[in-house]
């Protein structure tokens, strides 16, 4: 569901007033965190989809990294999952074996188990996870705590939409697709490690919303403004050539319109790369808010990790009449 259908929908829920209820609903952030006492807390979500690649395993593998990733954002270690799945009875269950498979050693990477779930038929094949994950009350990562002058962190390129977009049309490379592929089974696990040993103020993943709509929540919620850096975000290779082509998946538009009025490009920035800001992400990376004087530390950290795209894509700045700022 796209951000307007979905935020004129949250708005009729009431909001929840409970004071072991760190994050809720009025944030929009990636997770909601219960405090059980002084010393714990549990992070719960849940995330599901169709398929985005024709092999069952791999398709497997990307969703369970993408409801993970919601764990890693807040500052949590992934506990238990249960699947969610549905199934259409034409296909082969084998078929479902390999998606389910495919999960599995997704869950198991993270140090994480899998202890059961729930399959429906459905006419078309979808497959997530429902998570639970443990965090410190003190360390949760809120989309909330972004800070002026904190400089801004994407631990994953850009472009996975709208190279999914291209698969679909046959008009993406083998060696493009291997690319989007590893990006997407890559867990946010040692990311989240480094960013929770450096002293991150807040943290958001970047999925269907896209690196605009993301960063967007992370400045309402934080009462700021982003400044964003063009040249400075990392793409998957053949992600502007695929949006020239007309490669732009129908959410990167939805996206874009949510947020007219509160987005601001300045300087001549090309159409596609302005519409690679919005693609919706599938399994992104992390988008880390933290002090200007440990950036460097946590850079480091993230070359030291393998984290290669890591990079220092902006800072957070005062409150201003856009939210984000693209220069």
């Amino acid at each position: 569901m796209g951000p307007e259908a979905l935020s004129q929908v949250l708005r009729q829920l009431p909001v929840l007033d409970h004071p072991n209820l760190l994050v809720g609903l009025e944030t929009s952030d990636d997770a909601a965190v219960y405090k059980l006492n002084g010393s714990t807390a549990i992070i719960n979500t849940v995330d599901f989809f169709t398929p985005i690649v024709d092999d069952p395993y791999l398709f497997g593998q990307i969703a369970a990294t993408n409801a993970l990733s919601d764990i890693y954002a807040m500052g949590g270690q992934p506990l238990l999952a249960l699947n969610i799945a549905c199934f259409p009875s034409c296909l082969p269950k084998e078929m479902l074996a390999q998606i389910l498979r495919g999960g599995a050693d997704k869950v198991m990477e993270a140090e994480a188990i899998i202890a059961g779930g729930h399959t429906i038929e459905d006419d078309e094949p979808k497959y997530g996870l429902a998570v639970t994950g443990l965090v410190h009350p003190d360390k949760v990562t809120s989309n909330s705590n972004a800070r002026t002058d904190n400089l801004l962190v994407l631990t994953k390129p850009l472009g996975t939409g709208i190279i999914n977009t291209a698969i679909k049309g046959g008009l993406a490379s083998d060696e493009v697709i291997r690319q989007a592929s590893h990006s997407m089974c890559e867990l946010n696990k040692e990311a989240a490690r480094i960013m929770n040993n450096t002293g991150a103020r807040a943290c958001t993943d970047i999925t269907g919303f896209g690196l605009m709509g993301h960063a967007a929540e992370m400045a309402e919620a934080s009462n700021v403004s982003l400044e964003i850096w063009s040249e400075e975000v990392p793409l998957l290779p053949g992600t502007l050539d695929m949006a020239s082509m007309g490669m732009i998946p129908a959410g990167a538009y939805n996206n874009q319109t949510y947020l007219q009025g509160k987005t601001k490009f300045s300087g001549q920035i090309k159409a596609e790369l302005q519409l690679a800001f919005f693609d919706p992400q599938t399994s992104g990376g992390l988008l880390i808010s933290i002090p200007e004087g440990k950036a460097d530390i946590l850079m480091q950290g993230m070359n030291d990790a393998g984290i290669a795209h890591a990079a220092v894509i902006g800072k957070v700045k005062q409150r201003k009449s856009h939210l984000i700022e693209i220069v």
